[in-house]
């Protein structure tokens, strides 16, 4: 079944930032909330095991805690962000959460893979670039995903690579099937043309 997301042009939010690196997809969404195949109601659990004391209270200590990040839609976090077990329960969780973008030195290839499909902006930068991004947390970034830009409060831009299909489908809020779907009468033209020729 396809599954649609809300089309994704531009990002515009102050920074959170989780400057720890291997942030694993268990301390994203632990693997004992993975018990739905429903993609809402993950945010209350999105990093569950930081966000909560053993009482349940919130960690004052936890980023996305602290007023500075209320609201934030943005995530800068440490190099190979999204390492471990393959779950679409982890950008669903984000998602949920609020945030649209992740952005790191480094993200694990099947996460990336997982968010871009799901509605998820995984921007990976190069190593300066991040460096800075981590020691400048709260700032106001414009992510632009047709131009592939992250424009900074001075005015200059980040540039990201981002394969065209992903874009396309992050634009338009598709995923794989959904695009088949918006091409089922060339299909069928096709599928015509081939019966008349044989």
């Amino acid at each position: 079944m396809s599954k649609t997301t809300q089309p994704l042009a531009y990002v515009h939010s102050r920074t959170a930032v989780l400057a720890n690196e291997n942030i694993d997809t268990d301390r994203i969404i632990p693997a004992r909330f993975l018990t739905t195949t429903e993609r809402t109601g993950l945010g209350k659990h999105c990093f569950e095991d930081w966000r909560y004391a053993a009482d349940g209270s919130d960690n004052p200590a936890f980023v996305l805690n602290q007023p500075v990040s209320r609201g934030c839609a943005i995530i800068v976090a440490g190099h190979n962000f999204g390492c471990g077990s393959s779950r679409e329960h982890a950008p669903w969780a984000l998602l949920d959460y609020g945030i649209r973008a992740v952005i790191s030195s480094e993200i694990a290839d099947i996460f990336r893979g997982n968010a871009l499909k799901n509605g998820l902006l995984a921007i990976v930068v190069s190593e300066p670039e991040h460096r800075w991004l981590i020691e400048n947390p709260g700032i106001e970034l414009r992510i632009d995903v047709a131009e592939g830009t992250i424009r900074l409060p001075d005015g200059g831009n980040i540039h990201f690579d981002l394969d065209a299909f992903a874009r396309h489908c992050l634009l338009n809020g598709v995923d794989q099937l959904g695009f088949l779907s918006q091409q089922e009468e060339a299909i069928s033209a096709y599928e015509t043309r081939m019966e008349q020729a044989a």
